[in-house]
């Protein structure tokens, strides 16, 4: 997507929702009051919009019209509209996709958007684990998965308790200072809560796993083109995107702790010749904390096995040198419905707008981040996304 690094698509505009469990609002509600947020700053009506990109929503999984009943819910008449059922690195493929549909001129204003109240109602049935094979044996669903994951990372490199318990109190830091991010969360944290709490899938603590909850976010992309002739000033860039899906279709790589992120990092990074050392903010898809370390080897801020050292050595806050999940994560903020990425791709365009409040990042130039779909059975996770992000070079 060369069109990309020429900065001819931007982000003008991010919405997301208080993360809350049991909230009132149905997934419908939520998206109208995404919808609001993203397009009153930029004097826009729902009428201007001709692009929308969705992601699943569990609390309307029975809908297989979904698209359509937002659309019409919300007022929009899309020339162009999509869902993606990517898991975790769907919110960034939708902005890819999106800004591929603005460069064929399919559309020129899009809302890429996600919005779910699961824990209102639920009609998930997850699959992605292969139940044929796994319900018999106790093995279902991603905790399982990741204490697999975990088990390999133990037997081959030793588990860094240290580094994750130090990942863990970093990004709930972050949280206490995002009024968005859901009230169960609103205390601190410290080594000795993280390594006592409970065990849900041995090696996987109940605080490395996320907590599912209600919420909704979306971002606003247009040609820049066009947010100029708008006046728009303050743009995000998405300069750079890779993704793979069935990494290792064949299963030819013994260790399953290698995903897709040997691939698609380095690529990614390589498109605006960069090294993973000139990124300034990592936002990584963080469902688990292993998963975080997992990327930080494999995109290449560290070597296999060195993910613990390097976390210990540098500062991870909003203050740091690499700051990771500056708003707390999915881990810490909340993942609301089906993991679509949103939470943390939000606030890096937060962040690069210089609009975190308390825990904004001096001068951000460019943000990552990442994305992770799909439960494997006795494999890696199914698809593995980044997308680099920059500021506006005027801003």
């Amino acid at each position: 997507m060369k069109f990309l690094q020429q900065r001819e698509v931007a982000i003008v505009s991010y919405a997301e929702t208080p993360l809350m469990r049991r909230g009132e609002k149905s997934a419908l509600e939520l998206a109208a009051d995404v919808l609001q947020e993203l397009l009153q700053p930029l004097g826009l009506q729902p009428k201007d919009v001709n692009g929308l990109a969705l992601t699943m929503a569990q609390s309307e999984l029975g809908d297989p019209f979904w698209s359509n009943l937002v659309a019409e819910t919300l007022g929009i008449t899309p020339s162009w509209m999509q869902i993606a059922d990517m898991g975790g690195a769907s919110f960034i493929a939708n902005i890819a996709r999106a800004s591929a549909a603005i460069h064929a001129e399919m559309c020129d204003v899009v809302v890429c958007m996600a919005a779910d109240a699961p824990t209102r109602q639920f009609l998930m049935r997850p699959a992605g684990y292969r139940q044929e094979f796994a319900d018999s044996v106790g093995y279902s669903g991603p905790p399982m998965v990741f204490g697999l994951l975990s088990s390999a990372y133990d037997a081959k490199y030793k588990l860094p308790l240290d580094a994750l318990a130090k990942l863990a109190i970093a990004q709930r830091d972050g949280a206490l200072l995002n009024p968005l991010a859901c009230e169960a969360f609103k205390k601190p944290l410290t080594a000795d809560d993280y390594l006592n709490s409970r065990m849900i899938a041995d090696p996987i603590r109940m605080l490395d796993c996320v907590m599912r909850c209600d919420g909704g976010n979306g971002v606003v992309l247009m040609s820049t083109q066009k947010a100029q002739s708008l006046g728009i000033e303050t743009r995000v860039y998405p300069t750079a995107y890779r993704e793979i899906s069935n990494f290792d279709a064949q299963q030819t790589i013994e260790d399953i702790t290698v995903s897709g992120f040997t691939q698609v990092g380095p690529q990614a990074l390589a498109d605006v010749e960069m090294k993973a050392s000139d990124i300034h903010m990592l936002h990584a898809y963080d469902d688990f904390l292993i998963a975080v370390l997992l990327q930080l080897e494999q995109i290449g801020f560290c070597k296999a096995g060195e993910s613990g050292a390097f976390i210990q050595q540098i500062d991870i806050s909003y203050k740091g040198m690499l700051p990771i999940n500056t708003g707390g994560g999915q881990i810490s903020a909340g993942q609301p419905g089906l993991a679509n990425g949103g939470v943390n791709c939000v606030e890096a365009v937060r962040q690069l707008m210089g609009q975190a409040g308390a825990r904004q990042v001096k001068r951000p130039r460019n943000a990552m981040v990442t994305g992770i779909g799909s439960m494997q059975y006795a494999r890696n996770w199914g698809t593995s996304a980044v997308m680099i992000l920059e500021g506006d070079k005027h801003g």
